[in-house]
């Protein structure tokens, strides 16, 4: 059975306890104070936390990229809100798990450390009760992670790319090579290479399959992009097969619709960030159905936006279970322990996406691994925690 001591240092619970009686009842630690003053810590740590860090990540940017700026004559205007206030929601996204967890040990261990959690379970108050008002945190930390990953950054990524195509360096290769995707049902096409600035392909066939079996096959020496599907071909080739019958025509030039434009041709790994997730989701549906394979950096994306802001309740688990225990060392100690997690857990979604990418697994499997190692870790640490 667990006594409450004559003088307890209660920190910033001080004031809630009435120190002549020496009584901690449950109802001192009303639901409204309690989750106030955990909430607030919480909150309050981690975006300041965040803002220090990613100012000191503005003047270190700013540092690199200066030159460019000068040679390149960006404006001031320019520099500040089409690179760098987009570049904020970016970091505050990518770092959120890891400062949802060392701002939680950070006050936590000092309320450990004061005695606070000691008082807080003596009350008779369940551990439970007592991580509540950190899940309340970690959910309003999700629904910011989730608009930001999902809908605000993809907004800001393409203004710091606009910007960075004018003033740093060019995002889009000029041209791109061996373009192969299903256009329609049955239908294949290929391109050897297309050349952006003129909107021409070199090597172009258009291949339509019934079943297993080819029933025509369109080829020309270049075709030409006019407007929306419209394709301008020169120096083609059809040929149609009718069972053991073959029908042949050529010409100088001849006008097709083809449901593909040019833009589609030149899209990167690098441009998953730039879509929202209707946009992202639409993607991948139309690029499987196109018979596409290499997407991997896409569903990688796409599941990341789900799987990361879920992380900020794995990483609140983590925490309150290992700092609310009073320990010799207290705050360092735990910092330690924290950042050797946080650093443990962006390694593990580091690898899981190389293998992705590689093909080793599914995107699915390898963007949820991580969270599922360390919702384990956390549920043990949750377990031994003092109750």
């Amino acid at each position: 059975m667990i006594r409450t001591p004559q003088k307890v240092p209660l920190g910033g619970f001080r004031g809630l306890f009435n120190n002549k009686q020496m009584k901690i009842s449950r109802q001192t630690f009303g639901l409204k104070r309690i989750d106030t003053y955990i909430i607030g810590k919480f909150l309050g740590t981690f975006f300041f936390s965040l803002a220090m860090l990613i100012s000191i990540g503005i003047v270190f940017d700013l540092t690199e990229k200066m030159d460019k700026f000068f040679e390149y004559h960006a404006p001031f205007k320019a520099i500040v809100f089409d690179y760098y206030i987009p570049f904020i929601p970016f970091y505050i996204n990518m770092l959120t798990p890891l400062f949802t967890l060392l701002a939680l040990i950070i006050f936590t261990s000092k309320m450990a450390n004061d005695t606070e959690v000691v008082a807080i379970l003596a009350s008779g108050t369940s551990f439970g009760r007592f991580v509540r008002p950190y899940f309340i945190s970690a959910t309003i930390i999700f629904i910011m992670s989730f608009t930001l990953g999902g809908y605000v950054i993809p907004y800001s990524n393409k203004k710091m790319i606009a910007f960075s195509n004018l003033y740093i360096q060019p995002f889009k290769a000029p041209s791109v090579q061996n373009i192969q995707m299903e256009v329609a049902d049955g239908v294949i096409m290929y391109i050897e290479r297309y050349e952006k600035e003129s909107n021409i392909g070199y090597r172009f066939s258009l291949e339509k399959f019934k079943g297993k079996k080819l029933i025509s096959r369109l080829t020309a020496q270049t075709i030409k992009w006019d407007s929306a599907y419209k394709w301008k071909m020169t120096d083609y080739l059809q040929r149609d097969f009718n069972g053991m019958r073959e029908h042949i025509s050529k010409g100088a030039s001849k006008d097709t619709t083809i449901n593909v434009q040019p833009d589609e041709f030149f899209i990167t790994a690098a441009e998953a960030p730039q879509m929202n997730n209707k946009e992202l989701a639409q993607f991948l549906s139309k690029q499987k159905d196109r018979g596409i394979g290499n997407i991997q950096a896409f569903e990688d994306e796409y599941y990341k936006r789900f799987s990361m802001p879920l992380g900020a309740f794995i990483m609140t688990l983590i925490g309150v279970s290992l700092s609310s225990r009073k320990v010799r060392g207290g705050i360092g100690l735990h910092l330690g322990v924290g950042i050797g997690l946080s650093a443990a857990y962006i390694l593990f979604q580091t690898m899981s996406t190389s293998l992705s990418v590689g093909g080793v697994m599914s995107a699915f499997t390898a963007v949820w691994i991580p969270n599922l190692l360390f919702l384990g870790i956390g549920l043990y640490l949750y377990q031994k925690a003092p109750k």
